[in-house]
C-alpha cells in the first residue's frame, strides 16, 4: 500500500510540475501560417482565422481590428481585439488591446 501511495504522489508531482504553458505558446494559428510583416489584409485575415473589421484610414493605409471568436466559450471571458496597421497594402504593425472590458 505504501508503494502505491508513493508512486501516486510522485506521478502527481510530475504531472503538476510539467510546463503546461510551453505547449500553448508554441501553437500556431489554425492554418499553420503565422502573422508576419508584409502580409496583405486577406493573408492576415486567413492567418488569424477571423475577419478584419475596418477602423479608419485611406485605401491601402488602413487600420483594422481582428476580434477573437470566443462568444459562447465558458472558459474565456476575453474579447480583446488585435489592431493591424497596413501601409501601402501591407502589414506594418499590430498591437493587442488588452484594456477593453469583456462584454
Amino acid at each position: 500500500m505504501q508503494r502505491f501511495v508513493t508512486s501516486f504522489v510522485v506521478a502527481i508531482v510530475i504531472a503538476l510540475g510539467a510546463p503546461a504553458g510551453t505547449v500553448h505558446a508554441q501553437q500556431r494559428p489554425p492554418n499553420g501560417v503565422p502573422l508576419a510583416f508584409g502580409m496583405s489584409a486577406d493573408q492576415a485575415s486567413r492567418s488569424l482565422g477571423v475577419p478584419l473589421n475596418y477602423v479608419r484610414g485611406t485605401p491601402g493605409n488602413e487600420l483594422f481590428v481582428a476580434l477573437p471568436n470566443v462568444r459562447g466559450s465558458v472558459l474565456s471571458r476575453r474579447s480583446d481585439g488585435l489592431y493591424l496597421q497596413f501601409g501601402k497594402g501591407r502589414l506594418i504593425a499590430w498591437k493587442g488591446d488588452w484594456g477593453t472590458n469583456p462584454q
